[in-house]
């Protein structure tokens, strides 16, 4: 399966900046970790169990005043997607897997409205832990069309999201044909 793919540098959000100056640990990145996990069973059933139980310890709620009640919180009682998705992320490092393979992605739903999931890459492709579903699967097999994901390289900055249906050397054929 085709990794999701970085296009070009963009803002972070906001939010994830405070979330940052409030959780630096979770912000820092180690040059010497991979950029994806082996996926095999037993890293498989973590990544499933993390998405089931943070699912499952934080109460929905309706998307608040960030900037009123403090932004993006790991574990809290009550939560949006931002906190799922936070929490998602800290307790699938602190299991083990490498920081710079866990990252964070801005979505938009098939209504509009924006949402924050987490996105695992790994040798089989990138994986999507979402508060939405109780079911880990593929990034392409989302509906979510994709907005920007956290670098690979340094988990502080993020980047726009290549467009998901054509394949570069798809595009190439199409703009060599196009030219005759």
């Amino acid at each position: 399966m085709m990794p999701i793919s970085e296009a070009s540098p963009t803002l972070s959000p906001f939010q994830h900046v405070r979330f940052c100056l409030r959780y630096p640990a979770d912000c820092k990145s180690d040059p010497t970790e991979t950029t994806t996990v082996e996926l095999t069973a037993e890293t498989l059933e973590t990544i499933h169990r993390v998405n089931r139980d943070v699912n499952a310890s934080i109460m929905p709620v309706g998307r608040s005043n960030a900037i009123a009640d403090g932004g993006w919180t790991i574990s809290p009682a009550s939560g949006d997607c931002n906190d799922y998705a936070v929490t998602k992320r800290h307790e699938l490092v602190r299991s083990g897997l490498p920081a710079k393979a866990v990252r964070l992605a801005v979505v938009k739903t098939t209504s509009g409205i924006g949402h924050l999931v987490l996105v695992v890459s790994t040798n089989k492709g990138d994986l999507v832990l979402d508060n939405l579903s109780e079911t880990v699967v593929p990034w392409q097999l989302t509906k979510y069309h994709w907005v920007k994901i956290q670098s690979a390289s340094d988990a502080r900055f993020w980047f726009e999201v290549k467009p998901r249906g054509l394949l570069l050397s798809q595009v190439d054929r199409k703009i060599g044909s196009a030219d005759r």
